[in-house]
């Protein structure tokens, strides 16, 4: 007879096998770190962080404090022995110089972000860069960047004067630009060239004189305003006739809609 207790009971369940216990680090031995070039990438993502940030302070800065140097004023102070250079503010600055430059320099200022594109398009079609260059471009470069025609260069030229577009505005870009631009060897900014070649006060420069300031500015060590070659002279009537043109069709408005002369 089969025994009653293992045909009530049915059968066992079976038995779980006991858990392993984990396995402890030995003692000593630090935890895996990440590889070498993760941690490289890491590193190079803080650079380039730190970089935006203090360009983006510099311009937030510079937008309202003048530029105390630049790379090519410092090299070429030192180069000298020294550069004749002296700030001043956009009220003391002559209207007809400001139409002139923009004349002569980029017509097109008001009209553009930071790039004339179509200025570029007739560059490459002419097979070089001469006169592509805005005024907002060649104030990124001369204020934060170095000269040069390297890539990186152009990059980071091409990537910080939207930002300069955007945080300053056309009659501050301006100001900048008269402030820093050379005109001769040595020379920067309009109020030095003004008294250097013409004994004035920036304020007080002619139609003309400003004219010649602005026909040198493609070539400040080669020109001179106080002295024009016949080059110059002629290049300086088509600049006072632009600035005429740009201030009667309005490109001149940006920068310029609140003051006469």
């Amino acid at each position: 007879m089969a025994d009653e207790t293992d045909l009530t009971e049915g059968p066992k369940p079976a038995r779980r096998a006991p858990r392993k216990p984990r396995a402890k680090p030995a003692r000593g031995k630090a935890p895996a770190r990440p590889g070498f070039f993760r941690r490289l990438r890491r590193w190079i993502l803080r650079a380039m962080t730190a970089v935006i940030a203090v360009f983006l302070l510099l311009i937030v800065l510079f937008s309202f404090v003048p530029p105390p140097i630049n790379y090519y004023q410092l090299s070429e102070s030192l180069r000298l022995g020294g550069i004749e250079k002296d700030w001043v503010g956009w009220d003391e600055i002559a209207p007809v110089m400001g139409r002139a430059a923009v004349a002569a320099e980029d017509a097109n200022f008001c009209n553009h972000w930071g790039f004339d594109m179509g200025a570029i398009r007739q560059a490459i079609a002419q097979g070089g860069n001469r006169g592509a260059s805005t005024i907002s471009q060649q104030v990124t470069k001369n204020v934060f960047l170095w000269q040069g025609r390297s890539w990186a260069r152009k990059a980071m030229e091409a990537a910080l004067t939207p930002v300069v577009e955007l945080l300053w505005s056309k009659q501050r870009i301006l100001e900048v630009y008269l402030n820093v631009a050379e005109f001769g060897e040595g020379i920067f900014g309009v109020q030095a060239a003004a008294r250097h070649y013409f004994g004035v006060e920036a304020r007080d420069l002619t139609a003309t004189q400003a004219a010649r300031l602005a026909a040198v500015l493609p070539d400040p060590k080669g020109r001179n305003p106080a002295k024009p070659s016949d080059f110059v002279k002629k290049r300086a009537r088509q600049i006072a006739g632009g600035a005429e043109t740009i201030a009667a069709d309005g490109r001149a408005a940006c920068f310029d809609e609140d003051r006469a002369g």
